[in-house]
């Protein structure tokens, strides 16, 4: 269920922090011990999600962690309030809300989250499950991007 939030503004993520911007954050790093340092941080930079909001249709199924995300409306794009209970998957919905945070959903439809995900490398860092939680993450927004 979408809705609609006429003062929250969205995170930098999608605004000021772009998926080109994490490319680039990603390419300065020589190990991936230092790239998931940054991935964390990342995670860090997410406003914590109102409790309340915190339901079991918010919940993504197919994640080893909890992982809330609940799409609202923003000037007529969609956005998306986020929450893990691990760092690492908080910082990897930064990853995934750089892409398509306050976006027009034929923007997140568009989006070629497969060659995104192929110029991080990330995937093949990832445990398999973290690679599918990251799926589902990726499918819940882009279902919500279909249906709005």
């Amino acid at each position: 269920m979408t809705i609609e939030l006429a003062n929250a503004a969205p995170t930098a993520f999608g605004v000021t922090i772009s998926a080109e911007d994490i490319l680039d954050s990603l390419s300065f790093f020589d190990t991936w011990e230092e790239r998931y340092k940054y991935i964390i941080d990342l995670g860090k930079e997410i406003p914590a999600m109102d409790a309340a909001l915190k339901t079991d249709d918010q919940l993504i199924r197919g994640c080893q962690s909890q992982v809330w995300i609940q799409e609202y409306i923003f000037e007529g794009r969609l956005c998306f309030l986020v929450d893990s209970d691990a760092f690492i998957v908080k910082g990897l919905l930064g990853v995934v809300l750089a892409a398509y945070n306050n976006k027009a959903p034929s923007e997140i439809i568009a989006f070629d989250i497969d060659q995104y995900f192929e110029a991080l490398g990330l995937l093949k860092h990832l445990s398999p499950t973290r690679g599918s939680g990251m799926r589902a993450m990726v499918a819940r927004i882009q279902e919500v991007a279909k249906g709005a």
